[in-house]
């Protein structure tokens, strides 16, 4: 009688050590002993990926659908930051309300600005011919945030990327050397690419609602009209501004984005005898995303005529 008990007690005890071993092996798996990096937007986790590959693993604050204007963090994306080694700011609006308790989250997380070392521009003012601007940034001071839609200001961007991933993890520095200089060699790939594609346009002025290309604007010598600026809707005056100017451009399409309500665009859109098509200024795969939209704008602005 007592074999079988004792059977029965080596099974168990080999049940335990397997599911040990199991446990083990999955601790194993899973702590990579990679860089745990948290990023405000999703076009940064795309860099950070990038130029990190294998030896990061990246958070993200703002999600598809949100607004870094606007967003506030969730509880459990604050607890998180206690794991983080570094936090990739790069100026948008929410930073400005939760920088200061996203690095008590954390005291020994370093907080590096990828946006520090670039030449903003002032956010366009609701201005149109013949009329006084009634929100002129510039003299207000307010700069565009938008940085990231510029393939020149993405390539200081991923500089600064390599140069804190290097000095936090230097084992891997030649790794992320590469993967910078395969990075940059794609963003000047973009840029020949745009620049072809936009070589021939017969209209330089696009209407968009909120003015998240003021960047790739200057890039590629465009000129942005927004229809808000800093969440407010166009008054009367300045909506029929628009229109006419709109009028005036012969254009058909008014741009819109996903994270905003497209009511005035399809209003204006519908006064011009024109369509709204969205342009997402925050997809996550940046490069695919800014070469998608160059078409976009190229195919639009040879239609305005």
């Amino acid at each position: 009688m007592k074999t079988p008990k004792i059977q029965t007690t080596i099974a168990f005890v080999l049940i335990a050590i397997l599911l040990s071993a199991c446990g083990a092996d999955t601790s194993v798996t899973t702590n990579t002993g990679a860089l745990n990096v948290t990023v405000s937007i999703l076009p940064e986790k795309y860099f950070v990926e990038r130029i990190g590959g294998d030896y990061v693993n990246v958070n993200v604050m703002v999600g598809p659908g949100d607004s870094p204007h606007t967003y506030e963090p969730k509880s459990d994306q604050m607890t998180a930051l206690s794991q983080a080694s570094v936090y990739f700011s790069i100026g948008v609006d929410f930073e400005n309300a939760w920088m200061d308790r996203i690095a008590a989250a954390n005291p020994d997380m370093q907080i590096v600005d990828v946006s520090a070392n670039l030449e903003k521009i002032p956010m366009v003012a609701h201005h149109h011919e013949g009329e006084t601007a009634t929100a002129n940034s510039e003299d207000e001071g307010e700069l565009d945030p938008h940085v990231w839609t510029s393939p020149e200001n993405v390539k200081v961007i991923a500089q600064s990327i390599y140069q804190t991933l290097a000095e936090s993890d230097p084992a891997h520095q030649a790794e992320y050397q590469a993967n910078l200089d395969a990075f940059l060699q794609d963003i000047d790939s973009l840029e020949s690419d745009i620049q072809t594609s936009l070589a021939n346009i017969t209209s330089h002025t696009f209407i968009v609602f909120h003015p998240s290309w003021g960047y790739f604007a200057r890039d590629f010598g465009l000129e942005q009209i927004p229809i808000e600026i800093q969440g407010s809707e166009p008054s009367a005056q300045e909506l029929a501004g628009i229109i006419d100017e709109a009028k005036a451009e012969n254009t058909k399409v008014i741009f819109g984005q996903p994270e905003f309500s497209t009511k005035t665009a399809d209003y204006i859109a519908q006064e011009i005898n024109g369509q709204v098509i969205l342009i997402d200024p925050l997809a996550e795969d940046w490069l695919e995303n800014l070469r998608a939209v160059a078409q976009t704008f190229t195919e639009v602005l040879n239609s305005n005529e």
